[in-house]
């Protein structure tokens, strides 16, 4: 598979050059046409700069990569820039343009909107953030997916983004909602006790066979309600990894029959305060 990653760091920034050149120069090559996997990383100052003017450039350019099958807007390490600080905005027409993509993977959630959200052939949808506002997560739960499999979201913690609640998730563990669903993200969260007993005897888990509860602030409290379901035990696989699971509740996974992953243990700090993995 060709992949391609574009970056505009620092340095190329203050010299002038902006993505839209980069995007425009690729496109331009012999080999865009058979590009299947495109990531964008800093466009420059993504702390305050959103990618509309690129995004724009990017949907106008779209007939120079018609296998692209896989697109990526965000992929920056914190020295490039704090996840939290990435400026994003609406992606959706992005989707449009490309209507053969089967993955979409988004990092970053300030000014983030996905609206209309509609997609043929989409298969992956995977959003990283310190918090996701509770518009987006309204956007997916509206949205025309019919072939999605698989929907890993981090949903952050009230600091950097969220601000819903349970009931904002809640539509997403409906079954039937997108019927081709195998893996269902719902991680990275400070209300993953809420999630994990919620999800524990949802319909979706007669439809999926990965279950991602990782990364967030899981303790016994919501352990004890994934033990106790039957329907967890019909998975295939059950990620718990990143938790304050005791080491009593931990084993007890052990003796469900599916393949649970319980490892890097957290501890509370002396106030009891338990932190997702990504929040700034």
């Amino acid at each position: 598979m060709q992949e391609v990653k574009l970056v505009v760091n620092y340095d190329d920034y203050e010299e002038g050059i902006r993505m839209e050149t980069l995007l425009q120069d690729l496109a331009a090559k012999p080999e865009a046409a058979t590009l299947e996997s495109l990531i964008i990383g800093d466009w420059g100052q993504a702390y305050e700069n959103s990618p509309q003017e690129f995004k724009d450039t990017l949907i106008q350019l779209a007939p120079s990569f018609p296998a692209l099958k896989q697109l990526f807007i965000g992929d920056m390490e914190s020295e490039e820039c704090e996840i939290s600080w990435i400026v994003q905005t609406n992606l959706a027409p992005i989707l449009h343009a490309f209507p053969n993509l089967t993955s979409f993977v988004i990092q970053g959630s300030s000014g983030l909107e996905l609206e209309p959200l509609k997609h043929n052939k989409l298969e992956e949808l995977v959003i990283i953030c310190g918090g996701l506002p509770k518009k987006v997560l309204h956007s997916i739960a509206a949205a025309e997916l019919p072939e999605l499999r698989k929907l890993e979201l981090y949903l952050g913690v009230e600091d950097y983004g969220f601000n819903g609640s349970l009931e904002d998730v809640l539509p997403l563990i409906e079954k039937g909602r997108f019927p081709k669903l195998e893996y269902l993200g719902l991680k990275n969260s400070e209300i993953q006790d809420e999630i994990a007993k919620a999800v524990a005897d949802a319909p979706i888990l007669d439809q999926i066979q990965v279950l991602d509860l990782s990364d967030g602030t899981l303790s016994d409290e919501g352990a004890e309600a994934l033990i106790a379901s039957d329907k967890i035990k019909q998975l295939k696989y059950l990620d718990l990894s990143y938790h304050f699971m005791t080491d009593e509740v931990m084993e007890r996974f052990n003796q469900l029959g599916i393949s649970v992953d319980v490892s890097d243990q957290q501890e509370s700090d002396e106030d009891d305060w338990r932190f997702p993995m990504v929040t700034e």
